[in-house]
């Protein structure tokens, strides 16, 4: 009963970032060119779309042949993820341990069909909206596309003053970093499974001490 139930908590779980994320997708490259900029709450909340060349964080990783290294990476780390959580679920491990593995990838997914489908199905969105399934093609081959990020949350910034060493003068934004559901999914992910780890860490350490002192005894 127990692996049927986490069986279809992952299923639910996947698809609905999945779906969540590639829907947000496509109605900004559908709708937005790149750079362009949606006040969505004041300032400190928008969305703002930029496409990530290939790296975290947007830096470019080899050119063309390294784009494709990565993306095969991506690939077989989503797939060896998907591996433990089919492990976890027969070995009948924690539930959490389960779900927050399925978060990482989920998230996963949502930026690998990014990397695999968009340049196959979208042109540019540099000088214009995007096109889904243009007349002349995409913009990239199979495997060279780019994740479309989009959430911006700048929750405040200031310049620094110009007498402080080394900082001053210069601008400093907190939170600057531009994502999507699936980054979401996969940072929320990671927390939790360190989160959980250190919990059933600390249960372990309770339970050795607890005999060690039952045994003294």
């Amino acid at each position: 009963m127990q692996k049927n139930k986490q069986i279809r908590l992952v299923a639910i779980l996947i698809a609905a970032i999945v779906v969540v994320d590639q829907i947000v997708k496509f109605a900004v490259k559908l709708n937005m060119q790149i750079g362009e900029d949606i006040p969505l709450i004041g300032s400190w909340c928008r969305l703002h779309f930029i496409e990530n060349e290939g790296f975290a964080f947007g830096m470019s990783f080899g050119g063309v042949m390294g784009k494709y290294i990565l993306t095969l990476f991506r690939i077989a780390a989503t797939v060896f993820i998907a591996w433990l959580i089919a492990k976890f679920i027969k070995d009948k491990q924690r539930t959490s341990l389960i779900l927050s593995l399925t978060l990482i990838l989920a998230g996963a997914i949502g930026n690998i069909i990014d990397c695999c489908f968009y340049g196959l199905i979208f042109n540019e969105s540099y000088y214009s909206v995007a096109t889904l399934f243009p007349p002349d093609g995409g913009y990239a081959p199979f495997l060279q596309g780019k994740v479309v990020d989009m959430f911006y949350f700048p929750l405040f910034e200031f310049d620094w003053p110009s007498w402080m060493p080394f900082l001053g003068g210069q601008h400093f934004e907190f939170f600057n970093a531009i994502f999507n559901v699936a980054d979401s999914a996969v940072t929320i992910g990671v927390f939790w499974l360190i989160i959980d780890q250190l919990f059933c860490f600390s249960k372990i350490t309770k339970s050795v001490v607890h005999d060690s002192n039952d045994t003294e005894k």
